[in-house]
């Protein structure tokens, strides 16, 4: 083991031992399912940012994300972040916050299919919901694992399978102790001391990276020469515009209506709180997120797909599918460009966003499928204390199931970001949002959202990623078109808006929900004070 490894394996060890302690601190406060998932409703405004923000972004974005916009759109990827920071973040605390923290502790709302139930009185959208959440997180949380597991290879030289597998599951173990001890108070803490982690080390990978081709300025003047020196990677919107916009959207109206987002609202201690919050959680995702994105936009200056172009570069392998290795751009650009002593800090930093979203993720999906699906099931047979119990089970299985769908590493980060995001909030976003705002959106609104969400991505993922052989025809002609259709990510945008514009349009020609029920949902704003 070399000098850097072992500085690195120190590092983690040490913080690997701070999330566990602070899971076991935070346990002895962790008494009932409130404490468990919502921290008591104590979480004040800091964390309660930091919590969204480390919750969105993770190796997925750093490693995945990063990797394959920076290349496909040079320095133009770093609008993703600044879309990032003010529409999945400014516009989702201004345009949901207050709203969504009054309407769910007045209806009592735990989760997001429980939020659907006593909204729109139907214990049905709650079931389909909560299968929904459960079935399209476990990609998210698979991509996650991947993008781990991609930088400790990295890190420490892992060359067999079987270390890039017990890399996965050492991550699984230590994200299932802190939050199955501590629930939502651990991931709080930790999320608070893992954003800190990650502003510092992204800042000082971002100075790193561009300094050692000499500056911004130099490393631009670089990549104005590559891929045929037309200077488009080098330009303000890049040499595909329209395609970088469905990325954008994608990446930041998704936090709308993703529950492991939206469930930040739920759990803020008060109303002034969300200001706060807002620009906290706002400065958060400019530096992270532009800061990985435009990271990512000089990765062809450290990587090459053509022998022929290697020279000084890292000559990166093709997928099974014909696409250059994008996931592995990234931590090649950072073994080149980074001192050996940084590695370590690099390292921590994607763990740091990584474990964080993790946590987010199995709470929110043990959540969903304890409160909402398996207890209703019961009858009123299952008590608190065996909620509490089956949650922390659940968070468990979750973990295991995704760590063996991260083992196939033929599934790139972005693809299986992608389908989760466009599923999830391709489903919720509009029910969500109107049902925040206007009395007149019908259940058969909210059942076609749900519906077009979940059938046009999983016909997606069979046509496009599963079965593309049988559809050749129709995927080059998708793949041809102007807005790539064969994109998931695009797909995935467009079901976003088509959620947005298809609850109103639908609830204007459909019965609106009971009187009573909606009556009761927004007597929440009567009281301005949550």
């Amino acid at each position: 083991m070399s000098a850097s490894q072992i500085v690195t394996t120190i590092v983690v060890v040490i913080y690997a031992v701070v999330m566990v302690s602070i899971g076991v601190i935070t346990s002895k406060k962790t008494k009932n399912v409130n404490d468990f998932v919502f921290g008591g409703n104590k979480i004040g405004p800091w964390m309660t940012a930091f919590a969204f923000g480390t919750a969105y972004f993770s190796a997925v974005v750093f490693i995945g994300y990063a990797g394959q916009f920076g290349w496909g759109y040079g320095i133009s990827a770093a609008w993703i972040g600044v879309g990032n920071a003010f529409i999945g973040a400014t516009l989702a605390w201004a345009v949901l916050g207050k709203r969504t923290r009054l309407m769910t502790k007045h209806l009592d709302a735990k989760t997001m299919p429980d939020f659907f139930m006593k909204r729109y009185g139907s214990p049905s959208l709650k079931t389909a919901a909560a299968l929904i959440v459960f079935l399209f997180m476990i990609p998210y949380t698979a991509s996650v694992y991947n993008g781990l597991s991609r930088l400790f290879a990295m890190a420490f030289d892992l060359k067999s399978a079987h270390a890039y597998e017990y890399v996965m599951i050492a991550m699984a173990v230590l994200s299932a102790i802190y939050v199955v001890l501590g629930g939502y108070s651990a991931t709080a803490v930790n999320d608070f001391i893992q954003g800190m982690i990650m502003l510092v080390g992204i800042s000082a990978v971002v100075v790193c990276v561009l300094n050692h081709n000499g500056g911004l300025t130099s490393s631009i003047d670089l990549l104005k020469n590559v891929d045929g020196g037309d200077g488009k990677l080098a330009s303000l919107f890049g040499p595909d515009p329209i395609n970088l916009f469905g990325v954008v959207i994608l990446t930041s109206l998704g936090t709308w209506g993703l529950p492991q987002m939206t469930h930040k609202f739920y759990a803020i201690r008060d109303e002034k709180d969300i200001k706060r919050g807002m620009i906290i959680s706002t400065v958060f995702c400019l530096v992270v997120s532009g800061g990985c994105y435009l990271l990512g936009g000089f990765t062809r200056l450290f990587n090459a797909t053509k022998p022929e172009e290697a020279v000084g570069k890292t000559l990166v392998g093709t997928l099974p599918n014909g696409k250059p290795e994008f996931d592995a751009m990234v931590p090649n650009m950072l073994q080149a460009a980074l001192p050996a002593i940084l590695i370590g800090l690099v390292v921590v930093l994607v763990l740091s966003a990584s474990l964080s979203t993790l946590s987010a993720l199995v709470l929110t999906s043990s959540t969903t499928l304890t409160h909402d699906l398996i207890r209703p099931a019961t009858k009123g047979k299952m008590d608190e204390k065996k909620e509490f119990i089956t949650m922390r089970v659940l968070i468990l299985f979750f973990l295991l199931i995704s760590v063996v769908i991260a083992m196939n590493k033929n599934a790139t980060i972005t693809t299986l970001m992608s389908y989760s995001w466009g599923a999830l909030s391709g489903s919720f976003l509009g029910p969500f949002l109107w049902g925040l705002y206007s009395k007149k959106v019908s259940k058969v609104a909210v059942w076609v959202s749900f519906a077009l969400g979940v059938i046009t991505t999983s016909a997606h993922m069979c046509i496009f990623s599963f079965f593309p052989e049988h559809f050749k025809g129709f995927v080059d002609w998708a793949a041809g078109l102007k807005l790539n259709l064969a994109s998931p990510i695009n797909a995935g945008a467009i079901l976003m808006i088509c959620s947005i514009i298809l609850v109103p349009l639908i609830s204007l020609f459909t019965k609106s929900c009971e009187k009573e029920t909606v009556d009761n949902a927004f007597a929440a704003y009567e009281n301005k004070k949550a």
